[in-house]
């Protein structure tokens, strides 16, 4: 697949699943306006939209069709969402600037964010129950795990717990395999098991690509929080350093990251080879995470 198809085809699934999104709101008469606001804010407003398109690439991959892969793609962008929204509040991360606007709790209010991350999270599962899928455990089961402690929310308690502190690369790799790697999976997956039984053996093998460019995209990231720029990135650069975070450029030095990312990307790439030119697509994606300029 060329840049050109591959960028194609990023925006065909971004706007599928911004379609899918936005028909959650519309509508509706919302009880609370303000919090129904403060989540299309948090939601809708920019955004890669990387682990929906995870999905939909790993399920297309083993033949899945797409109207089977909508529901785990917005499912898990709403978790991802969420985890946005909570992870900028002051508390957290306290950031101002997300996607190129304001933060939700900066558009709003603290209270209102917290709870507009709430409810992103509550839509996640009731968008997934709802689909009619005779893996539907299996789904629900992927997504929470992934969500809560053994997974993003584990993850997130080992970052804030490494502040000014001086982990070795392992231990923040496992804070990365947390944070970020458990959506990235978990994505991945539940394209997988929209297509097929959690016992075919290349769900295996998409679960290796998928631990490998997890811990790519969020080396990258560190990566582009030293040598990006506020306007390009949407949120804030050197935000990392400026609160005293642990990340790959401070413990390899800048091109020793890049050079690890590149790594893993390979690892990545080789994992595939169970799935032949099916895989081809995801192949390129892991590329693009490491090349991507925000």
């Amino acid at each position: 697949m060329s840049a050109d198809s591959l960028a194609a085809r990023l925006a065909a699934d971004r706007a599928r699943v911004d379609a899918c999104l936005a028909a959650l709101f519309e509508g509706r008469r919302a009880p609370a306006p303000r919090l129904e606001a403060a989540m299309r804010h948090g939601l809708l407003v920019g955004g890669k939209r990387l682990r929906p398109v995870l999905v939909y690439l790993a399920g297309r991959a083993l033949g899945a069709a797409d109207e089977a892969l909508d529901a785990p793609a917005a499912a898990v962008e709403l978790i991802h969402a969420y985890s946005l929204v909570h992870d900028d509040l002051p508390a957290m991360d306290d950031d101002d600037l997300r996607r190129g606007q304001p933060t939700v709790h900066k558009a709003f209010d603290e209270a209102t964010a917290i709870l507009a991350g709430d409810a992103l999270q509550c839509l996640a599962f009731e968008v997934l129950a709802r689909a009619d899928h005779p893996r539907l455990p299996a789904l629900i089961r992927t997504l929470a795990g992934a969500a809560g402690r053994d997974g993003m929310v584990g993850g997130q308690a080992l970052d804030l717990a490494a502040v000014g502190g001086h982990p070795d690369v392992e231990a923040l790799a496992c804070v990365h395999a947390h944070k970020t790697g458990a959506l990235i999976r978990a994505a991945v997956r539940l394209g997988a098991l929209a297509a097929v039984a959690e016992t075919d053996p290349r769900v295996a093998a998409l679960e290796r690509y998928a631990a490998a460019i997890g811990l790519a995209f969020q080396i990258h990231d560190d990566v582009l929080d030293v040598a990006g720029d506020t306007a390009t990135l949407g949120k804030t650069a050197g935000a990392d350093a400026a609160h005293d975070k642990p990340t790959y450029p401070a413990l390899l030095g800048l091109e020793g990251a890049r050079a690890r990312a590149a790594e893993l990307v390979e690892e990545a790439v080789a994992a595939l080879a169970p799935l032949g030119t099916a895989a081809a697509p995801l192949a390129e994606l892991a590329r693009y995470m490491i090349e991507r300029d925000h």
